[in-house]
């Protein structure tokens, strides 16, 4: 790479118009000092540090293992993929890659093998920095065809451990132009294999600024966090959290068990994860320690939530204003509609409604097949104008040209805009069933009439049929007689199948894959 497109020179701050990864801890730990950040499990990379960290320790192991990957001979651009066990240090090893001007490309450790080998083609024969278990399940792949080197966490048969560079001194920074590509995630991939969206540090500047003014309330709070390190969100909400100098709770086990006497120990004010996740720590409302009972901030992004478990998540806090904030968006545009729920507004609260764009920053609007504006209260299209767009899907630039008009962007989901402008989501267009206005309205009234459920899906059946996939907290049958005064008003439906939530297909980020479902039922799956 050129020099003038990569130099080294001194940290950047926000006025620059980017957000870079790599000296994210070294800053926070100048600013605010050794705040503590707690972790549920050790990190693979550094296991003898233990569980109890703080922000100097982590910005030392950043710079530590940046100089690791430059003395293996990591340079500005190249494409490095953490594709590893899901633990904090895919966050370390992002940002580390990030601070030698690098450029960090995320893969879920739930990808199947065959669907990583798909990302991994598209890329310019990357790094890969991988572990025994992970790389063992790529032993079908042809490595040697499609990455540059493999550098493993830990020991693994026939590859280069990173801790061979182990101590060597780290490089000074270097920070690639605003608009280069700076970092790669992957969309979600429900329906089908995952698009790679490549951001740059302009665009996720554009996306930080906003949510780190929604983030002032809350300055300063301890905030436990378990989310997918391979989204791009993560590392905004971590933005946000550092420059306000918040104590951190990262968990990568989600079991209520463990997580309810982390959370009473450590008495969050911030608490975000995915809505599924909240759907499963709703069991938290009243275990003992009251482990939410500090929580001032509520956040969920990803996925719709439910009604009721924003009411159950509010209810279990003891402030006297407690909220929940939701984020509308996508991988590719970032948040682009918000809003605020609090007890009393929550208490009325339509699922539907995702809120309002984001003044200055996104704008929203609903068309017609032909891209025109309907009235409000019509359904249709959604499409999204945001300053925080990806730059390109990397080695699809015809499919992210086709999702673009005139600079709106469309969101490949349904809904309609009230008269005063308030956002309301309908369906994914590929899940819309003709005999249910919403599939998304039917699962919320079921979820909020039956309280033993953990999850409803309604997909179509092999007729187009509206089939509901059901979840019941622990291995207890349904309930028939409840199911059918629970369904009464609701569309006709099939009979419900009933499955594990374990056994779904789900993304990293915990949403259901429904044309997968719809596909395995088609098939002839049972529970």
């Amino acid at each position: 790479m050129r020099q003038s497109q990569a130099q080294r020179l001194s940290l950047p701050s926000l006025a620059d118009r980017g957000f870079y990864l790599g000296p994210v801890f070294r800053r926070a730990a100048d600013r605010h000092g050794a705040v503590f950040v707690t972790l549920d499990r050790p990190l693979d990379v550094s296991p003898s540090l233990g569980v109890d960290l703080s922000y100097t320790v982590l910005a030392e192991v950043v710079e530590e293992l940046s100089g690791r990957l430059w003395e293996a001979g990591v340079r500005p651009s190249e494409q490095v993929v953490v594709h590893k066990a899901d633990n904090v240090d895919i966050m370390l090893l992002t940002c580390a890659v990030s601070r030698i001007g690098a450029v960090p490309v995320l893969l879920s450790p739930t990808l199947a093998p065959q669907v990583a080998g798909q990302l991994l083609a598209r890329l310019r024969r990357p790094w890969l920095i991988t572990d025994s278990a992970t790389l063992a399940g790529l032993k079908d792949l042809a490595l040697s065809g499609l990455v540059r080197r493999t550098l493993c966490v830990d020991d693994a048969p026939g590859a280069e451990p990173l801790a061979k560079y182990a101590g060597t001194e780290p490089p000074p920074p270097v920070r690639l132009h605003p608009r280069e590509p700076a970092l790669i995630t992957h969309s979600s991939g429900t329906t089908g294999v995952p698009k790679l969206a490549v951001h740059c540090a302009q665009t996720m500047w554009n996306r930080l600024v906003p949510q780190q003014a929604m983030g002032w309330p809350t300055r300063g709070e301890p905030a436990a966090l378990h989310m997918s390190f391979v989204h791009s969100r993560f590392y905004h909400l971590l933005g946000v959290l550092l420059h306000f100098g918040s104590p951190l709770v990262l968990i990568t086990d989600p079991d209520p068990v463990a997580v309810g006497p982390l959370l009473a120990r450590h008495r969050p004010g911030i608490v975000e994860t995915h809505p599924n996740t909240f759907v499963l720590w709703e069991e938290l409302a009243d275990a003992p320690g009251a482990p939410l009972s500090r929580v001032r901030s509520y956040g969920s992004t990803f996925d719709a939530i439910h009604p009721r478990t924003v009411r159950r998540l509010l209810d279990a806090s003891r402030r006297r204003t407690p909220w929940l904030i939701q984020l509308y968006g996508q991988s590719e545009t970032g948040p682009v509609a918000f809003q605020w729920l609090t007890r009393r507004s929550a208490a009325r609260a339509d699922g539907r409604r995702v809120g309002i764009g984001i003044p200055g920053f996104t704008r929203v609007r609903v068309t017609d097949a032909g891209g025109r504006r309907v009235p409000p209260g019509t359904p249709g299209r959604i499409e999204a104008r945001t300053r925080g767009r990806i730059l390109t899907y990397l080695g699809m630039p015809e499919r992210y040209d086709r999702q673009l008009t005139d600079g709106w962007w469309e969101m490949g989901d349904m809904g309609y805009r009230s008269r005063l402008g308030a956002l309301y989501l309908i369906d994914r267009e590929v899940d819309q069933i003709d005999a249910v206005h919403s599939n998304l309205e039917v699962e919320d009234a079921l979820m909020s009439r039956l309280e033993e459920l953990r999850e409803v899906v309604i997909v179509p059946g092999a007729d187009r049929e509206p089939v509901p996939v059901v979840c019941v907290r622990g291995e207890r049958p349904l309930d028939p007689e409840r199911w059918r005064n629970a369904t009464a008003g609701l569309p006709a439906m099939a009979e419900p199948r009933q499955w594990r939530f374990e056994d779904l297909p789900m993304t990293a980020t915990w949403k259901v894959k429904r044309v997968e479902i719809a596909r395995m039922l088609t098939e002839g799956a049972r529970a």
